[in-house]
């Protein structure tokens, strides 16, 4: 490991890289308006760069756009079948999932035959993701992939909070607007999301883009007596009023539950979640007595000159301020994908109180049920802990991944796991898949440098190998349906490799033990070609075939890991080191720890020395 000195009168110049296109202003029923949304949408993404052999036609539906029915696309039209036409519904293979609702794993039964409804949790744009938030978004990604497979069709809302006190504590820090904040760390998770190989969702909203949608639904609580503003102009969920709240995915101990509980709650969330535990870093329900209920949480926090910015907040009928962070998905899942919807899913620490506010929230404004199906994915721990930043054991995809092997091999890693079980990341763990893949993508250049490029005559003849192949495809689609079973998935996927695997070795075998007069059977082509078109059609789900892109530099410039030194630091580190010893000079000492936890973000580290400049070392 390299050590270098930052020179004291190092200067930098930091060009942040916006990503900001406007937001499409109706889009109630998503299914009609694909083709024309404009507002992070997966389409305005560079594409990844597939491989020759897994190009985009090879993978599933969301690779290209398909037309969703019109009957799913008109405002307040029904769901059901049209009985007049004279076209029968496929019947799809269903999926059992395990619904955190029932705690059980069944069937899943979507509202409009063969159409998913799909709403995930997004990252809160102020920082960088680390490998443990990926973990959820790759677990969205294998869903819906395993249901395109299978023929769904599925419209994925996924939101980008983009206003919450870290962000507008971040903006102060750094001294930079909140578009500026926000839209340099959604260009940073959506490169993310494309070196990960995940299939973008259909729409990214923002938080920011719909307070009038947040606005009427508080009003529409209110309406049904399940909302208040209090004296100081916060409005508040009455939770006492909502029937069944704190026993839909938790079971609540509503006896025992004291003064100030949601801030319990609140502060036991960020802990969980590795945020900081500062004051002026809660939630008004976490620090505002002014409610009725000990329980009751903010639905829209009330301006406050201390600590308020004019970039975010909003001057409206219901008052002067912001809207709450659990509002916000309950409104956006409304407004795209309608009162009810099919899945809703996120990391396990989201049960409470994230998503039991949704469903009282969402309940409570439209009297309907609000998901039929709940799919929470389990933590990344380093050793026995939970990845989080403030154990300081938190890992960005950036720094825990530094080669496109590496990122590749994450992905393996994650997708081939049960996404509802701890996983451990560790060195052993990330070497594993590496050697998973490299053993992939050893077979897939001895099987195109033997079938070629070109197309073979059909043949109805079944050999050892064809046979073995359809027998692993079966079990890969039964281990699919049944709880997205990826382990099971992943031995259905190197058996068919060991297939292909043996029969290069048998005819190796055959060239080395004959001469010249014995003849040698012949390599099973049409045997291989199944075996091929089994990796391809597996990897529809899987993922792992494909070309990293290269990571950017802030100033938009490819980041060549072949030629990066391992002593490289980037300027934006140098800023931040230039920044902390300022700060320390201030005696600022909370400033100085946010900025080394910052710098801890980006990969590096900072040692300091008596009397000289700091030491600054990679992760």
């Amino acid at each position: 490991m390299k050590l270098l000195a930052i020179p004291s009168a190092t200067a930098l110049t930091i060009q942040l890289i916006l990503y900001q296109p406007s937001l499409s202003s109706s889009f109630l029923n998503v299914a009609s308006s694909l083709d024309s949304v404009t507002s992070l949408h997966y389409s305005e993404m560079p594409h990844r760069h597939s491989s020759v052999a897994f190009s985009p036609s090879y993978c599933n539906s969301y690779y290209y756009r398909q037309k969703i029915p019109s009957r799913l696309a008109t405002a307040g039209s029904s769901t059901e079948p049209n009985e007049s036409s004279s076209e029968k519904p496929k019947e799809l293979p269903t999926l059992s999932l395990y619904n955190s609702l029932t705690l059980t794993k069944e069937p899943l039964q979507p509202l409009s035959p063969s159409h998913i409804s799909m709403y995930t949790c997004g990252p809160t744009v102020y920082s960088y993701a680390h490998v443990g938030n990926f973990r959820a978004f790759l677990t969205y990604d294998v869903l819906k992939r395993a249901l395109s497979y299978f023929g769904y069709k599925v419209v994925h809302i996924c939101n980008l909070t983009d206003v919450d006190d870290k962000i507008i504590q971040r903006c102060r820090e750094e001294n930079v607007s909140l578009k500026e904040l926000t839209g340099k760390y959604e260009r940073i998770f959506m490169d993310d999301l494309e070196a990960l190989n995940i299939v973008k969702a259909d729409m990214y909203p923002r938080a920011t883009e719909h307070i009038g949608e947040m606005v009427e639904m508080i009003k529409e609580l209110e309406g049904n007596g399940l909302a208040y503003q209090s004296q100081e102009g916060s409005w508040y969920f009455r939770v006492d009023e909502k029937e069944g709240y704190g026993e839909q995915l938790v079971k609540l101990d509503k006896e025992n539950l004291k003064q100030n509980a949601s801030g319990i709650m609140g502060m036991q969330r960020r802990r969980e979640e590795g945020e900081d535990d500062d004051e002026s870093d809660r939630d008004a329900d976490e620090y505002d007595a002014d409610k009725v209920g000990v329980r009751d949480f903010a639905l829209w926090k009330a301006y406050k000159p201390d600590f308020d910015r004019d970039d975010a907040i909003w001057d409206t009928e219901i008052g002067k301020g912001r809207p709450g962070w659990h509002l916000e998905c309950s409104a956006m899942a409304r407004k795209y994908l309608g009162d009810s919807i099919d899945l809703h899913c996120g990391g396990i620490d989201l049960k409470f109180p994230h998503h039991e506010n949704e469903i009282a929230q969402s309940e409570g404004a439209t009297g309907k049920k609000f998901c039929n199906c709940w799919l929470h994915n389990g933590f990344v721990n380093i050793g026995d802990e939970k990845m989080s930043k403030s154990k300081g054991n938190f890992l960005t995809l950036r720094n825990a991944c530094p080669t496109s092997d590496d990122v590749r091999a994450y992905r393996y890693l994650v997708v081939s796991s049960q996404y509802r079980n701890p996983l451990s990341f560790t060195e052993a763990a990330l070497g594993a898949a590496k050697g998973a893949l490299k053993r992939m993508d050893n077979i897939m250049k001895q099987l195109n440098d033997a079938l070629g490029e070109s197309n073979m005559p059909a043949d109805d003849r079944k050999s050892d190998i064809t046979l073995g192949v359809d027998k692993e495809l079966r079990n890969f689609e039964v281990a699919l349906q049944d709880d997205l079973s990826m382990p099971r998935a992943a031995a259905s996927f190197f058996s068919v490799i060991k297939l292909a695997e043996a029969e290069f070795k048998r005819y190796k075998k055959e060239q080395s033990d004959s001469d010249s007069h014995e003849s040698i059977t012949s390599l099973d082509l049409h045997g291989l070609r199944s075996v091929r078109e089994a990796i391809h059609q597996m990897d529809r789900v899987f993922g792992v075939f494909y070309e990293v892109p290269k990571e950017k530099k802030e100033d938009g410039s490819e980041i060549d890991e072949d030629v990066e030194e391992d002593g490289f630091i980037p300027d934006e580190v140098i800023k931040l080191v230039r920044s902390r010893t300022v700060a320390k000079e201030a005696k600022d000492w909370n400033q100085a720890d946010l900025i080394r936890e910052k710098i801890a973000e980006l990969g590096f580290t900072v040692k300091d020395v008596k009397g000289s400049d700091p030491i600054v070392t990679r992760i």
